[in-house]
């Protein structure tokens, strides 16, 4: 790498953190910390009080940025989290084959106007993909985390515990590029409405949508609703999943209309701490496939 590329590097991470945004190094053309991981660490320097991973070690000091720079051409990663932003990442469909699948930025763009708004203007970046990253500042007092195509498909955010690739950062498949260097906007509040985690419901008795429908279907419902508010933390995603997937039968049977089975589960997994986005991806997608693999009542 020339000398030029090595000092490009440099001023991309300097860049970076004169905005702010506290950065550490990928490894030269690639997407990976280059930072040593915990069963590597040798309890010295920085971590001499404990293993410290990339999210603690990134810094905005430019003394040492250089430093560290000075090392190798490293690429530049941006900790989202302690940057205070949030990072949207429309992404482009892996599969070269499928040219009528809708990218994220088409998705995206479609939940901007189900939403009433327009796609914000705010600083974004081009990636080595072809995909855009859209930069926003982060609520104060919030503490969002990463989400992957639960508000959207190939629509994934960075918060805390993520991070991105900066622009001027250069890998096999390309550059990232700012393409827009405008002002990063605060997050909007719709989308923060959809990222936030639902407040915690004191627990009660589960009340069904007031509406007609199968007596073992309605109990089934009641039932599997239960599980999802009592499921653990780390697994209420795929218990809601799973509970979603059962109850799908009876709408595939005429038993109990659709929207009453989604607005009970929404209803629940919000009550035991998903998001919203998360509990519509999730929900959508068990009932549909338990729809089409469901059999016949008499054989089932």
């Amino acid at each position: 790498m020339t000398h030029e590329a090595r000092s490009a590097l440099l001023r991309a991470a300097l860049d970076a953190a004169e905005r702010g945004w506290r950065v550490f190094p990928l490894r030269a053309g690639t997407k990976r910390p280059v930072l040593h991981g915990e069963a590597a660490c040798a309890r010295t320097g920085e971590c001499a009080a404990g293993h410290r991973k990339w999210e603690q070690r990134a810094t905005t000091d430019p003394g040492r940025i250089r430093a560290a720079w000075s090392r190798a051409p490293f690429n530049v990663g941006i900790a989202t989290g302690p940057s205070g932003l949030v990072v949207v990442d429309l992404d482009v469909p892996k599969d070269k084959s499928s040219s009528d699948a809708p990218c994220g930025a088409t998705t995206f763009a479609a939940l901007c106007e189900r939403a009433g708004h327009a796609v914000p203007t705010t600083y974004r970046t081009r990636t080595a993909s072809g995909g855009t990253h859209l930069y926003f500042t982060a609520p104060p007092g919030v503490r969002l985390t990463n989400t992957a195509g639960t508000i959207a498909p190939l629509v994934d955010t960075r918060a805390w515990g993520g991070y991105v690739v900066a622009a001027g950062s250069v890998i096999p498949a390309g550059p990232y590029e700012a393409t827009d260097g405008s002002v990063v906007a605060p997050l909007p509040a719709w989308l923060l409405r959809l990222l936030q985690p639902a407040p915690a419901r004191p627990a009660g008795p589960l009340k069904l949508p007031a509406v007609n429908g199968g007596r073992a279907a309605l109990a089934a419902l009641e039932q599997e609703c239960a599980v999802v508010i009592t499921a653990p933390d780390k697994q209420r995603n795929t218990t809601l999943n799973r509970c979603a997937f059962k109850v799908g039968r009876f709408v595939a049977w005429g038993d109990i209309p659709r929207h009453v089975v989604e607005e009970a589960f929404q209803g629940a997994g919000e009550t035991g701490g998903l998001t919203a986005a998360e509990c519509r991806a999730t929900i959508r997608s068990a009932l549909d496939s338990s729809i089409r693999k469901a059999r016949p009542r008499d054989a089932a």
